[in-house]
């Protein structure tokens, strides 16, 4: 799921409905995730300020074994940014640092 970042999440959600036809699925006040109303495979989050990362990453991926995808990530050699870590909104999370300089976040749900 892409993740923009925003500076004004409130402004940039009623945008992106008004736009997109999409709706809220989740919002924390920091972060707002937007889906179709038909079809929550489809997804785009709005990101003022990542509350425990120190950047805002540029895409979210969901696994299974977020173990496995951690050791995946060293095995190729690539930064860790962050974590891994419990967060208190429910998933357990590290970012990578791409070869061109993504930040990524990598989580599974508790």
């Amino acid at each position: 799921m892409p993740l923009l970042t925003v500076s004004d999440l409130d402004s940039a959600v009623e945008t992106h409905i008004r736009v997109t036809g999409m709706e809220v699925i989740m919002n924390h006040g920091w972060i707002a995730t937007l889906a179709p109303p038909t079809d929550h495979s489809v997804q785009v989050s709005l990101i003022t300020k990542d509350p425990t990362g120190p950047v805002n990453p540029v895409a979210s991926i969901e696994v299974a074994d977020l173990d496995a995808a951690l050791a995946g990530a060293r095995a190729a050699g690539l930064e860790i940014v962050y974590g891994p870590a419990d967060e208190e909104w429910g998933v357990r999370r590290f970012f990578y640092r791409d070869h061109d300089g993504n930040v990524v976040n990598v989580l599974a749900h508790l």
